[in-house]
């Protein structure tokens, strides 16, 4: 029987993919005493990137948000996987920080990352809500758009 959290993302109609094996010296996740670190997770399904280049160049902050969902879907199935499968034993989402491959005149960072926190109150509600910093840097691997990582406090 699906938690109240699996049972949420169906009812939004997001699957979560498998999480990726880590393509250099990191793991996915990291757990020490209550709080689980997942690594930064890009704007890639099924392999792809979903967007590339830069905001306020070839990607607009409808672009940008929608690669930071992206990024947010893969971070849960990155807490997924760090809780065994049990998505109920996150207690509530601590922290967020996204990087937003930008132009140097792009200024709108925060409105990007909206896309995950958006998602995460979404799907988590009240535990969804978190302390956060939106970064613009120079180019993200593969060209993604957007790459996020989070901090969970777990049970």
């Amino acid at each position: 029987m699906a938690g109240k959290y699996e049972s949420k993302l169906a009812e939004m109609g997001i699957t979560l993919a498998p999480v990726p094996t880590p393509v250099a010296n990191y793991l996915p996740y990291a757990i020490t005493g209550n709080l689980v670190f997942l690594a930064g997770q890009v704007c890639r399904v099924d392999g792809k990137v979903t967007h590339k280049g830069k905001l306020g160049a070839e990607v607009d902050v409808a672009g940008g948000k929608a690669a930071a969902r992206v990024c947010a879907i893969n971070l849960i199935a990155a807490l997924k996987l760090a809780l065994g499968g049990d998505l109920d034993r996150a207690v509530r989402c601590v922290s967020v920080r996204g990087f937003v491959s930008s132009d140097p005149k792009f200024y709108d960072q925060p409105a990007v990352i909206n896309g995950a926190s958006d998602l995460f109150v979404e799907v988590f509600g009240e535990a969804g809500k978190h302390s956060r910093t939106a970064i613009g840097v120079a180019a993200l691997p593969s060209d993604c758009a957007v790459e996020v990582d989070a901090v969970f406090e777990i049970r």
